[in-house]
């Protein structure tokens, strides 16, 4: 295994004070860690090791397939289980704050960690080409390469296995920032040998989400295109409420609330920060550049057509960033319908909320060819209007900013005036599906992959899948009262529920659907706060050749804090999402042969 060149330089081994070091750590030893080299005091612990204290099913192994990575999001293969290559997707500036900035790359440009590009490794996890598609230039973007402001976000092939035509999708405005303008988001090609990236579909709305996911089907070339916004409104969470509004997929009309910023803007949802349009009809695709784009949704478009662009069209939508998608299998039950790993809203902008559960959908375009309608901003499940997503007050909440007093001061400020949650439609634009299954608040989905005969074993069953949760921001407290290793009940311990992998058991005689955990570190936290040997922020899961599960781990995030103090920036002014290079890593589960020799028996 060899170590992968543009994280590689941010790997250090400092020495700490006691007080300082991770808490499985003892005062006698030097820990490995990590930095961020713009912000330096914001080191963590990183040492992946064998994954050691990843709990996984008796029958399966951990491994390490790559390491030193910067900030992975997407992984495709090419080739059979003979022999074959993995692409993996260094995504760049993905998250806000100062210490993320890739203008501020002190080093050469190929090593520059906070913009994108590719690393292809062979079957044995050694680095054989790349980066491809990096940015020569932080600023500006050049022809041929990757945006340089980020983030990319995934890559795969069209066929597959088979290879074909290798997609990306980019932007050029880091989430959440206004690092760079509006509708930067592209689907582009990339050449899997010199790395010249051309564009395929620009123009694309960027915000709080970009353009995602990959899918391919009959023809067509699917995306996931999260929201712009956190929950319908423009606030100053977006950009400083710069970044562009969200656009409808079909016509709405919106409800008679506005939402205020407190700083004497009010906003309408689906309208530009400050803008106040109570009951106004807002048109699908208003405000798009093309026709057929909108967000909170997925979208497709011919591969074969000489102008991709004047194809798009929306295949479902009512998502607040439906960002994992894929295809169930021809030889599946649920044959022709996709699985949509939605990720709901944070406590924090114009519209906080508090307790929102992700969900699993399925996702389908109604007879007449209009996408159908999944409920968001004004369903998380259940009618945001309930109780129990009502915004407690925090520190991104946009009643926490001047000119009102900070956090916690500013409590009060916002339970007067967000509490309850108010709808930002007059009424849905069709009936509602509602979902499949809810996971925990901010557990965050960020891939689902259908399983092979191979790596069916007990507790996977046939036609199952496996979905990556990334975990949260910090943005609220934990979504479990206790963790495993706090827990006032040692026999029933609450883990929080993030950083892992989940399988999905689907059930047919009867209906039903089966959710349980298959990856996780002992903590049941992510690994650098306590010194595991484990996952970060799982980013996408993907099948190989190989028959074995390949997990893209993001690396280490320091974040608001709200959820695990451990976690939090140890400096103010570099908040709110500190990266940290170089702590990205490839992890690899297979079963064992005893786990094959037990399912043959």
């Amino acid at each position: 295994m060899r170590l992968a060149g543009p994280g590689v330089n941010s790997l250090v081994f400092a020495l700490a004070l006691p007080w300082m070091l991770p808490a499985l750590v003892t005062a006698a030893q030097t820990p490995p860690t990590a930095t961020n080299a713009e912000c330096p005091e914001e080191f963590v612990f990183y040492n992946p090791d064998n994954g050691d204290d990843i709990v996984i099913p008796s029958g399966f192994k951990v491994s390490v397939f790559a390491r030193d990575l910067n900030f992975p999001t997407g992984i495709a293969f090419r080739g059979s289980s003979e022999k074959f290559e993995v692409y993996v997707l260094e995504s760049g500036h993905g998250l806000p704050s100062r210490c993320n900035d890739e203008i501020l790359w002190a080093g050469p440009p190929s090593s520059n960690p906070f913009t994108p590009d590719i690393l292809v490794f062979d079957q044995r996890g050694r680095l054989i080409r790349g980066p491809l598609g990096k940015p020569p230039d932080p600023v500006t973007t050049t022809p041929g390469s990757f945006q340089p402001h980020g983030p990319a976000v995934d890559i795969a092939f069209e066929h597959g296995l088979a290879g074909g035509t290798l997609f990306a999708t980019d932007s050029n405005q880091s989430t959440h920032e206004h690092n760079g303008p509006n509708n930067t988001s592209r689907i582009v090609t990339v050449n899997p040998s010199s790395g010249l990236v051309t564009p395929f579909i620009t123009d694309l709305p960027t915000g709080d989400h970009p353009t995602e996911q990959l899918a391919f089907k009959g023809g067509w070339i699917y995306w996931s295109q999260g929201s712009t916004t956190n929950s319908g409104v423009v606030g100053h969470d977006n950009g400083g409420g710069l970044n562009q509004q969200d656009i409808p997929c079909q016509d709405i009309v919106l409800s008679q609330h506005t939402f205020n910023s407190g700083d004497g803007h009010f906003t309408s949802g689906y309208s530009p920060h400050g803008v106040a349009r109570p009951g106004a009809t807002v048109h699908a695709f208003e405000s798009a550049m093309h026709h057929g784009v909108c967000d909170g949704a997925i979208l497709r478009a011919k591969l074969d057509a000489r102008h991709p662009e004047n194809t798009i069209e929306p295949f479902s939508w009512g998502y607040r960033n439906g960002y994992a998608i894929r295809f169930a299998p021809d030889s599946h039950p649920m044959k022709g319908t996709m699985l949509v790993g939605e990720d709901g809203p944070d406590e924090r902008g114009a519209r906080p909320t508090n307790n929102a559960p992700d969900a699993l959908h399925i996702a389908r375009q109604n007879p007449d060819g209009t996408p159908d309608y999944h409920g968001w901003p004004d369903r998380f499940g259940l009618p945001s209007s309930q109780a129990v997503f009502n915004p407690v007050g925090g520190p991104n909440d946009d009643l926490c900013g001047p000119p009102n007093p900070p956090f916690p001061a500013c409590i009060p400020l916002v339970q007067a005036e967000d509490v309850p949650i108010r709808d930002v439609l007059a009424g849905p634009p069709q009936q509602i599906t509602s979902p499949l299954a809810l996971e925990g608040a901010d557990s965050s989905f960020t891939a689902i992959d259908f399983v092979p005969g191979s790596f069916v074993l007990p507790p996977i069953r046939r036609g199952a899948a496996l979905y990556a949760l990334e975990g949260d921001f910090g943005f609220s407290k934990a979504n479990a009262s206790e963790s495993a290793a706090g827990s006032r009940d040692p026999v029933v311990p609450t883990p929080e529920i993030g950083h892992e992998i989940k399988i999905v058991n689907f059930i047919d005689d009867p209906l039903a659907v089966k959710i349980l955990r298959f990856a996780h570190n002992t903590t049941n936290e992510q690994a650098f706060p306590d010194g595991l040997r484990g996952f970060n922020r799982p980013t996408n899961v993907r099948f190989g050749p190989d028959g074995c599960a390949y997990v893209a781990d993001y690396g280490a995030v320091r974040d608001v804090g709200q959820s695990d103090a451990a976690a939090k920036f140890r400096n103010p002014a570099n908040a709110p999402l500190v990266q940290i290079p170089g702590t990205g890593v490839i992890w690899k589960i297979c079963p064992t042969e005893r786990g094959r020799e037990g399912d043959e028996d």
